[in-house]
């Protein structure tokens, strides 16, 4: 399945209009005489001295279209330069025998500018506006078009790649503003109205319904909470606002779900707006985005996790990895924990622990209700900032696994290990082959993983290795070590 993640960038638009005629219009027709043979006795038209009888949505988007404005971006890029030099021998093949000993051609960089468009969503009387950062990423400049045509050269703020949250800036003063809703009560279900500038033909607005919300894993932003949505949502729309049937903001339109086509398929993802909120809190007050750092590598809790360590529901956040010096490693939690409450709270995930840590203060003190050997405990936490060499990890997440048919291990020695970029003295067996008919190339083992442990027992070596597996019965767990990164996988 070629399914791909389409960023709303603007694409020329071709509209257009199919006209089907048929039979059915000779019944058209027919009516039409008997009509003006017998007209009805009396005919009710609306009077517009009543008042607006409708129950549509036009009345909330009259009061947000206003706060909704459109963004012109541009940049300059550079071509790449020629090959300048001696051709190497293995480029020859491109360029054919007679290039043999010529030099390649030496030219300047060519520069040209590109155009971008998307939305935006004013928040502030005072000129600010929320937007997407890729919207206005590397722009040398950035246009404002509000509704009521005037323009306004913008200034950014601040951005937050990981979150794809922009904050700009117009001078100006007394506009109209959108109202910020609570996107943690939106539910399944309710109705959703995108607004933005599809394709750059105007001011927009589509309807749907809220299809899903916490969306995670899609491999879009480093921080992803999408609420998703049935709203048609097409290149353009990005920034834009994702509104409730109050009018109010509930999210930032982002990125869409298609399937090889360049538009709408019925899979649109906003970010949610108490997120978004946060991000621009942070850059108004602080000027950049600091987020706070537990230190651990945190996993889903299969069903068959959940009953390897001998907890009765798959929930919570199993500690896959302790970080070094991390805030998790002073207050004493230990790989093979599984968090189930952070401050009172029921963790439902590992990309829940990992959002909800991100929001909060880089000196904030937590408490967490750890599950371990058998038993819960509170583990007191204090949380410091996120270095930025850890900015991007990213949460493993813990597939369900099954035999170890078709799996090849050896032993792992000192030079194998500085393969991998593992230290030396790294014990374990690493995985060397994988047959494409075992049931761990569904599960998610690679080539390269290190197995530690089986059934929380080490590894040292194949025979070690062997025994375990031998000994293992209707229930395996693995401790597997990844590119320096310790996971837990259930067999």
């Amino acid at each position: 399945m070629n399914t791909q993640n389409i960023w709303m960038r603007p694409k020329t638009a071709v509209l257009a209009v199919a006209l089907a005629l048929g039979l059915g219009g000779l019944g058209l027709a027919a009516a039409n005489r008997a009509w003006s043979d017998n007209p009805p006795a009396t005919l009710k038209l609306a009077d517009a001295s009543e008042g607006p009888s409708r129950t549509g949505f036009a009345p909330v988007v009259k009061k947000v279209l206003p706060a909704v404005v459109n963004i012109s971006s541009s940049k300059v890029v550079k071509t790449p330069t020629a090959f300048h030099g001696q051709i190497p021998d293995e480029l020859r093949q491109f360029f054919g025998d007679s290039s043999q000993g010529r030099r390649g051609i030496e030219r300047e960089p060519q520069e040209q500018r590109e155009q971008g468009l998307g939305s935006g969503v004013i928040v502030s009387p005072e000129g600010y506006i929320l937007t997407n950062n890729h919207v206005v990423d590397e722009a040398t400049d950035v246009k404002v078009t509000l509704s009521d045509k005037r323009e306004f050269k913008a200034r950014v703020i601040g951005a937050d790649p990981k979150t794809d949250i922009a904050v700009l800036k117009i001078d100006a003063s007394a506009l109209p503003s959108i109202v910020i809703g609570d996107s943690s009560k939106i539910q399944i279900g309710d109705y959703a109205l995108a607004v933005g500038n599809p394709f750059g033909v105007g001011k927009t607005v589509t309807m749907g319904i809220v299809s899903a919300t916490g969306r995670t894993n899609l491999g879009i932003e480093a921080y992803e909470d999408f609420i998703q949505t049935d709203a048609p949502i097409n290149p353009g729309n990005s920034g834009g606002a994702l509104i409730n049937d109050r009018g109010e903001l509930v999210g930032i339109n982002t990125a869409i779900l298609s399937h090889g086509s360049e538009g709408n398929q019925g899979i649109g993802f906003a970010v949610p707006v108490n997120l978004a909120r946060t991000v621009m809190d942070q850059i108004l007050k602080n000027g950049k985005v600091t987020r706070a750092y537990l230190g651990i590598v945190p996993q889903d809790v299969t069903p068959a996790m959940a009953k390897a360590f001998g907890e009765k529901e798959p929930h919570g956040a199993l500690v896959g990895d302790v970080s070094p010096d991390s805030p998790a490693q002073r207050s004493g939690l230990l790989k093979g924990d599984i968090i189930l409450e952070l401050n009172g709270k029921p963790v439902e995930d590992a990309n829940q622990l990992r959002m909800t840590i991100s929001m909060m203060s880089p000196d904030a003190a937590v408490t967490l209700k750890v599950f371990r050997a058998g038993a819960e405990r509170q583990v007191a936490v204090k949380l410091a900032e996120l270095p930025v060499k850890e900015a991007s990890v990213r949460s493993e997440p813990a597939g369900a696994k099954s035999v170890l048919s078709g799996v090849a291990v050896e032993d792992v020695d000192a030079q194998t290990a500085r393969q991998l970029g593992l230290p030396a003295n790294t014990a374990g067996v690493v995985v060397t082959k994988i047959s494409p008919s075992s049931p761990a190339v569904d599960s998610g083992l690679r080539r390269g993983d290190v197995i530690q442990e089986v059934n929380r027992q080490p590894v040292k070596n194949t025979s070690d290795f062997e025994r375990a597996m031998r000994d293992s019965k209707d229930q395996t767990l693995l401790l597997v070590n990844r590119q320096g990164s310790t996971l837990y996988v259930a067999v």
